[in-house]
């Protein structure tokens, strides 16, 4: 995480000064900044930073950050130090912005007291948003991710369904599916019920070949359509693969950044290497110089083929799910 720390004294200029011997740290000190004005400041690195520090009063700090608070995705972590570093207090964005995770590894390093005071954490429990940070996953509903806390916090029975069995059942949570809430990890469009929630885990790779200068609109919309059909939530796509000549392809561009994906592209040489295990075509090879490009360049992004290719309109789509790293 890059981080900030605000120093408003000579104390602060000491804390930062320890910190940074252990941790990648920018010191932003008032003895050193020509006129300056802590708003003005703290407006300026609480969008450019993932976690701020202030030396301070937690009063200042709360009234610095304030007028720039947006959201619970949004907002960066914020620690308080006090001068004389007794406690490190975890501020705002506890779980998402990792704040809570931050207290913890700044007080080891001061060896001060780590105040956090959010419920599941001091009743030793996960809550949904610490679990999906903590997995990279996505959090598909805050408010429900909320009203699945208020039941680990009452003690309540929530069930933990990860359908790739990668993640083992969390501190607070059962594997029974008799409970009062469930916690699903999965890629998958689902419907839910009451107190139902899904973290989304973004492990598909899409495989695509298509003709030169393809609609962008065209490409958009027949995507979007297969994963609906297939049960597949968009957001769960982490990276779109395709041969190199396509890496100017706008529409695969496009894609690619509307699905929040990575875009990999591999030489005809290395999909060589694979494209005899699928089914080839004389004129993609005329044109491109391979047999095949979808399928083989889902597999060399380390995925595992679930669905095969599939011709449409002047393209091929294959889907895979990333394979898992023993």
């Amino acid at each position: 995480m890059n981080t900030a720390l605000i120093s408003l004294n000579s104390y602060g200029d000491k804390i930062g000064k320890k910190l940074r011997q252990a941790m990648d740290l920018d010191i932003y000190s008032k003895r050193e900044i020509e006129n300056f004005k802590l708003s003005t400041l703290t407006e300026m690195l609480i969008n450019r930073y993932e976690a701020l520090i202030f030396v301070a009063s937690t009063g200042i700090a709360v009234r610095a950050i304030a007028p720039f608070i947006k959201s619970k995705t949004e907002d960066p972590a914020i620690i308080v130090v006090d001068v004389l570093s007794k406690y490190t207090i975890s501020l705002l964005s506890g779980h998402i912005g990792r704040a809570n995770e931050m207290t913890l590894k700044i007080s080891k390093i001061l060896g001060s007291i780590p105040i956090i005071t959010t419920a599941t954490d001091n009743l030793n429990v996960e809550a949904p948003d610490a679990i999906a940070v903590k997995n990279g996953l996505i959090i598909d509903d805050l408010k429900k991710a909320k009203e699945i806390s208020s039941l680990l916090i009452k003690g309540s029975k929530v069930s933990f369904i990860d359908e790739e069995n990668l993640i083992k059942c969390p501190k607070g949570y059962t594997d029974s599916f008799d409970s009062e809430g469930k916690v699903y990890v999965t890629n998958k469009l689902m419907e839910l019920k009451e107190k139902e929630l899904r973290l989304i885990r973004k492990n598909v790779i899409l495989g695509i070949g298509c003709r030169k200068n393809y609609s962008v609109e065209a490409m958009e919309n027949i995507v979007m359509k297969k994963l609906r059909e297939l049960g597949i939530d968009k957001r769960a796509v982490k990276t779109i693969s395709s041969i190199d000549i396509k890496a100017n392809e706008k529409a695969i561009i496009h894609l690619s950044e509307v699905l929040k994906a990575d875009f990999k592209t591999f030489t005809k040489e290395e999909i060589k290497t694979v494209q005899e295990i699928y089914e080839g075509s004389d004129f993609v090879e005329k044109n491109v110089g391979v047999r095949s490009v979808c399928e083989p360049c889902v597999k060399l992004s380390n995925g595992q083929i679930v669905f095969s290719k599939m011709k449409i309109n002047g393209m091929t789509l294959c889907i895979g799910y990333e394979k898992v790293k023993s």
